[in-house]
């Protein structure tokens, strides 16, 4: 009989085994919560309110291990894990220096601050998969700056582009992530209030200037310093819910792509070692791209109950600060192995020119009617260029021949190079140039 393992990721192959997994699990957050209130106690003695030794005693005793199944199972009497954590660190302390344990802070305190803790620990792991990707993207915009395939809108081939453009522009999401991950990483705050916010029980200690303990407790941490205690203001909240709700989304962009670019009838892409089939021994399925995209499906509704959280009552919510709690670490996680799974995926992305170029002739020439409309006219006029594109269209199909092949026969045109005005490849317009430019971005 197979024993329970909680937190074991079995139904969660998008993130286990990834670098978030790890820095999002129990332990990790139990970790987070230590650091948090040992933290407080070195920085209640660096202004004076803590005698010499203090911070360094509640540090030494906060490196201990603790129960996190036990702590898990007393949080539900008082509604959070600092409550049951404090009365066991203030026991580990003892003697002198046990009652500057948690000293002046509230629960939420050491809550907040140890999940900004959380999420910039992780955030570092992520911006270091969002750099593998898009170092990987860069590498296939550059080599295939000029390999032509068709450009696909509303499911239909359009007109021809370049597999370069697509990855530049996979890549400029990539980017945009990043950028929005680094900047709210860089403004991740710690928390402390005390009670209500006001900071009163740090002045009831003794602290001479209590609005001053704030940024000594984030420089601690290698947080940002607090304007105010945020408490009800859930700011870092929404910006870590926007930046990783992006980033989830900049990346299944990529994978639905893909996803599409990889089906058997088209295959101008396939992944560098697809997974198996239970059932289908010849199967390759694009499996990193498909966990991708199934994050990028999920991260949106994860977003909004940490957006629907930003409206909580008073100084202290019933209920919206604590829903939090699962969405963010899920978030965090999913996002963080998207990228994990993203890296992989581009790093060993097999791309098919010659699956491209076979795809370009699938509609026999009719994919360079937008540029045939505008030369034609030129010799033609507009309407009659129109009349005769429009009625050789459906030719092409019928007859098995080219649009080349038919208009070759038009008398009209017999003094115009066709071949050159028909060929996908020689009507990509400025995608090597667009391409160029993205890469210029770093």
């Amino acid at each position: 009989m197979t024993s329970a393992q909680p937190g074991a990721g079995l139904l969660s192959p998008g993130w286990t085994g990834s670098p978030a997994a790890s820095a999002t699990g129990d332990g990790a957050y139990l970790r987070a919560l230590l650091d948090a209130e040992a933290a407080l106690t070195r920085a209640q003695e660096a202004v004076g309110v803590a005698p010499e030794g203090a911070g360094a005693a509640v540090t030494e005793a906060a490196a201990a291990d603790f129960d996190v199944r036990s702590l898990a199972e007393r949080a539900r009497s008082g509604g959070n894990p600092v409550i049951p954590l404090v009365a066991d660190l203030t026991k580990a302390v003892g003697g002198e220096y046990g009652p500057y344990v948690h000293r002046g802070a509230t629960s939420q305190d050491i809550m907040d601050t140890a999940t900004m803790l959380v999420a910039a620990r992780t955030l570092d792991l992520l911006l270091a998969d969002l750099d593998r990707v898009q170092r990987a993207l860069a590498r296939l915009a550059a080599a295939h700056r000029d390999t032509p395939m068709p450009g696909r809108t509303l499911t239909q081939h359009a007109v021809p582009t370049t597999f370069g453009l697509k990855a530049a522009g996979w890549r400029a999401l990539v980017l945009d992530a990043r950028d929005r991950v680094t900047a709210v990483r860089g403004s991740l705050p710690a928390q402390l209030g005390g009670a209500a916010g006001t900071l009163a029980a740090f002045t009831a200690y003794g602290t001479r200037d209590a609005t001053a303990l704030p940024a000594a407790y984030a420089r601690e941490l290698g947080l940002a310093a607090p304007l105010l205690p945020w408490h009800t203001l859930r700011t870092p909240i929404a910006d870590l819910a926007g930046a990783l709700a992006f980033t989830a989304g900049a990346l299944g962009k990529a994978a639905t792509d893909v996803l599409t670019l990889a089906r058997t009838e088209i295959a101008e892409v396939a992944e560098g070692s697809g997974g198996g089939s239970s059932a289908m021994p010849h199967k390759a399925n694009p499996v990193r791209a498909t966990l991708v995209a199934a994050a990028a499906r999920r991260a949106p509704q994860l977003a909004a109950v940490l957006y629907g959280s930003l409206a909580a009552e008073d100084e202290r919510p019933a209920g919206a600060w604590h829903a939090e709690w699962e969405p963010l670490r899920d978030l965090l996680r999913l996002t963080g192995g998207a990228a994990r799974d993203a890296a992989e995926l581009t790093e060993g992305l097999r791309v098919r020119p010659e699956a491209m170029r076979a795809n370009l002739d699938l509609t026999h020439g009719l994919i360079v009617s937008e540029r045939l409309s505008a030369e034609l006219s030129a010799v033609l006029g507009r309407a009659r260029a129109k009349e005769l594109l429009t009625g050789l269209a459906p030719r092409t199909y019928a007859e098995g021949r080219t649009l080349a092949e038919l208009l070759a026969e038009e008398p009209d045109l017999k003094d115009i190079d066709l071949g050159d005005l028909t060929d996908p490849a020689h009507y990509t317009g400025s995608a090597g140039t667009l391409t160029d430019r993205a890469l210029e971005r770093r």
